[in-house]
């Protein structure tokens, strides 16, 4: 019998993810609890908590989730640690700590874009979300 001659490994289908998202800000009460409401309005000064959730519908292995800030939200923390962010427009990525902007260390008001690599074994799971904070300039 001859060698099988032009066979490959079969080829994952590159995933497809749907997201979605929804805005709250963050009141905190007289007592000090903290709650987080549907942001309707927002002023100066304001906490806002985006959660993204994420939904594989196809496809094989992990993938990656990027959201521009708007421009009125300075950037605060992400829940997750595998974020990268941009403070160029998503020309150019790393964490925050390695970043310069002209010749100063960037700072989170610097950050234009945030970028999550999920990895595959996460993304097997189906679904998932992920939560980052920023401040109403």
């Amino acid at each position: 019998m001859a060698p099988a001659v032009g066979l490959t490994a079969p080829a994952q289908a590159a995933p497809v993810v749907a997201t979605d998202s929804a805005v709250y800000v963050e009141r905190i009460a007289p007592d000090t609890s903290r709650r987080l409401e549907p942001a309707i309005r927002l002023a100066r000064g304001d906490r806002v908590v985006t959660v993204v959730r994420w939904y594989r519908v196809g496809g094989d292995g992990g993938f990656v989730i990027t959201n521009p800030l708007p421009a009125s939200v300075a950037y605060e923390e992400s829940a997750a640690d595998f974020q990268d962010v941009s403070v160029d427009g998503g020309r150019t990525w790393g964490h925050l700590e390695n970043l310069r902007v002209g010749t100063r260390n960037a700072t989170p008001e610097d950050v234009t874009h945030v970028r999550w690599r999920i990895p595959a074994s996460s993304a097997a799971r189906g679904r998932g979300e992920i939560v980052y904070a920023g401040t109403v300039r």
